[in-house]
């Protein structure tokens, strides 16, 4: 079987977490958690840049310092994964599902004004795919309102827009090193920052409300319980296997990168005579190759051809089922005025194989069992 992911390893990872064992120190905030906080600040000319848990554990620290409360509401695409609605439930906010653009299946910037109301604290751009959501028209519409922007960049490391990287154009911008994702260590996170009082803030959040962070930096004599907070610290071992992944960023974004162009360019002439749709990169956009998909015409046909290549041992797999058609997303949310795209979209779409250091040859084969299922070469088993 050809798998759908295969988890980057680039090299150096084994010998920093021999460091790590060797400095012994493995509780958060070590060496190795300010080196890759400090990486990911200069590479992606963030303010500051905190390694958490996880994606998910950003998100919720993005909500405590949105101050989301019981009645507010947060709105984003109902086509993205459960934690980044969860983050802003769990504070008792209600979430305004707004539908995606067929082109991008990123939120459409032209229906969010509608859905704005007096009790809207917060725009979620979710960047699918590692491509950008339109933030200039989000960001304007966040000035005019005063709301808050958290990006939800858990698929989005190194892609940019309109040359600034996703993750820094709002308030905040949260990533995913899931194993699933191009950068990784199994599990972990980041948030960054623009500004110095949300900062400062989540510090102490990030530090189970204590102001720890100070007193470690030699600032008070003695630490206390100043905030709500949490414990959304990873471990060194984690951030060793991290910074080894995000010293070779470039190198597996361009490897990736490559593998994706090559799914493209074979696969338009099907694009050309109608039989299936492929990814859509606005000119103004540099995404990162995290996702591969194409797009089915329908429901039916999704499913026949997932078959068809797992049959012939691919492991392709479909994506979200959007929030809003699930029992919790019906309890805690509203689809904001009409689904038009949602809902189809999501039911059209396969994501192929695609992974660092994927070979030529599982490539090749993927790109023919495509083509051999829309020239029916073949004989569906039952």
């Amino acid at each position: 079987m050809i798998p759908f992911n295969v988890p980057a390893v680039t090299g150096n990872e084994e010998q920093y977490l021999k460091q790590a064992i060797e400095n012994r120190k493995f509780s958060g905030d070590g060496s190795f958690t300010k080196k890759c906080n400090e990486l990911l600040e200069s590479k992606m000319g963030s303010y500051k840049a905190l390694l958490t848990t996880s994606c998910t554990h950003a998100l919720e620290m993005g909500a405590l310092l949105a101050n989301i409360q019981p009645g507010d509401e947060v709105i984003m695409p109902s086509y993205t994964f459960v934690s980044t609605a969860n983050a802003f439930v769990l504070r008792g906010a209600r979430i305004k599902f707004v539908d995606i653009r067929p082109d991008t299946l990123n939120l459409d910037e032209n229906l969010i004004e509608q859905a704005i109301t007096k009790n809207t604290k917060a725009i979620v751009p979710v960047h699918y795919a590692g491509v950008s959501c339109e933030m200039d028209t989000i960001m304007d519409l966040a000035e005019k309102y005063k709301l808050m922007v958290i990006e939800d960049a858990a698929q989005g490391i190194m892609s940019q827009y309109k040359g600034r990287y996703l993750g820094t154009i709002g308030q905040m911008g949260c990533f995913s090193f899931h194993e699933t994702k191009n950068i990784q260590c199994g599990e972990g996170g980041a948030i960054l920052f623009q500004e110095q009082p949300l900062f400062e803030r989540a510090e102490i959040i990030r530090e189970k409300g204590t102001n720890r962070s100070r007193f470690f930096r030699g600032q008070i004599d003695k630490y206390t319980w100043v905030d709500i907070g949490s414990s959304y610290l990873p471990s060194e071992l984690n951030a060793a296997f991290l910074f080894g992944q995000l010293e070779k960023a470039e190198e597996v974004n361009n490897n990736r990168i490559s593998t994706w162009n090559k799914y493209f360019d074979q696969l338009k002439p099907l694009q050309d005579r109608e039989a299936l749709v492929l990814p859509h990169v606005p000119a103004h956009c540099t995404h990162n190759a995290h996702i591969f998909y194409i797009k089915a015409r329908n429901l039916e046909e999704r499913s026949d051809l997932i078959h068809f290549l797992k049959e012939r041992e691919v492991g392709a797999v479909f994506h979200y089922v959007p929030l809003h058609t699930s029992e919790v997303g019906l309890k805690h949310g509203t689809f904001s005025d009409t689904d038009r795209f949602t809902t189809a979209e999501s039911n059209r779409i396969i994501r192929l194989p695609l992974y660092y250091n994927m070979s030529e040859q599982d490539l090749d084969k993927i790109i023919d069992c495509v083509y051999a299922y829309y020239n029916k070469e073949y004989v569906l088993s039952v």
